[in-house]
């Protein structure tokens, strides 16, 4: 599909008509304060892969409501440390995957730390092992709907919860730099990444990646694809929620966690993304509160966006930053 958003110009000047809730700060604060009422309980176990320039962690830590959650911890064999740490959360339907799956940053002599999604995992990739223990209210099927109908049930006040989490953990290992440490992720990734950023306050960057999860009174009515489409298909079933539904999304937003950004970012969008319309990622981005940001724009690219380009973009970008 050819470029079908707004046009340029106008993306760079766009602004998100999300109305942010009175009391998203005190949401999130009490959100959090619960979920370090728990033990963190991070451990790191020594995994044999067979690969020789790296070691890894299988690691376990409690997120939210003390569910355990897993991850990779992956350093250059021998580090000493302590070393920049970059924390990675992943895409749509993915899980942690294999250890093999993640040399890029420890390749470049940084620690590496990939959270797995709760109840993901099983859509493409090298799979997951996090459970979702926390029901729900009637959903359409995939994780967009799931305890839509509060805030207090929606998924992904426990991804949000678990990523801030996982930071905490991956900061806790004697071989990391709690003061250079960056959040990354491309797609879901990139949307959690946005939200770690604004809860977080002392991260030295954050490179979110064509993200989703932002802007989604735009999203849901722009894009007929999934993810999003889940929750146009639960409206069309559940008529007269629209509002409700809403609401509760507006808890999640990129665009009201990047107003709290404190850290300089890497964006980038897509300008024919159908997956994350290039208009919501700009939401996003324009709304970031630090002044040292910088989107790269991929003019004739879907949801893959700059793939390898980007990485290397990311590559350049983080020996300024840690």
């Amino acid at each position: 599909m050819a470029q079908f958003d707004l046009p340029l110009d106008e993306l760079r000047e766009y602004r998100s008509a999300s109305t942010e809730p009175e009391d998203f700060d005190a949401f999130w604060s009490k959100t959090l304060q619960e979920a370090r009422e728990y033990d963190l309980d991070a451990r790191f176990e020594p995994v044999d892969t067979g690969l020789s320039t790296v070691q890894v962690f299988d690691v376990t830590f409690a997120g939210f409501g003390g569910h355990p959650v897993k991850g990779w911890l992956i350093l250059p064999a021998g580090a000493d440390g302590p070393l920049p740490l970059v924390v990675e959360f992943i895409g749509y339907g993915g899980g942690r995957g294999l250890p093999h799956e993640h040399l890029l940053w420890a390749s470049t002599g940084r620690a590496h730390f990939v959270m797995d999604t709760r109840g993901q995992g099983s859509a493409w990739g090298g799979g997951g092992g996090t459970a979702d223990p926390v029901g729900g209210a009637p959903a359409y099927p995939g994780f967009m709907t799931r305890g839509i109908d509060a805030p207090e049930n929606y998924y992904y006040r426990r991804v949000f919860t678990d990523a801030v989490r996982a930071v905490e953990a991956a900061r806790s290992h004697p071989l990391t730099d709690p003061a250079r440490t960056v959040a990354v992720g491309g797609s879901q990734g990139g949307g959690i990444t946005i939200a770690v950023g604004g809860l977080i306050p002392d991260l030295a960057g954050i490179a979110p990646d064509v993200p989703f999860l932002c802007d989604y009174p735009r999203a849901a009515t722009l894009t007929d694809r999934h993810p999003y489409r889940e929750i146009a298909l639960y409206l069309k079933t559940h008529r007269g929620r629209s509002e409700q539904a809403l609401r509760t999304l507006s808890y999640f937003d990129g665009v009201h966690f990047a107003t709290r950004g404190a850290a300089p970012a890497l964006f980038s969008a897509a300008l024919e993304d159908q997956t994350c319309p290039p208009s919501t990622v700009f939401a996003a981005f324009n709304a970031w509160n630090h002044e040292d940001k910088t989107i790269e724009v991929y003019d004739f690219n879907d949801h893959e966006g700059g793939g390898a380009f980007q990485e290397a973009a990311q590559l350049r970008w983080m020996r300024s930053h840690i």
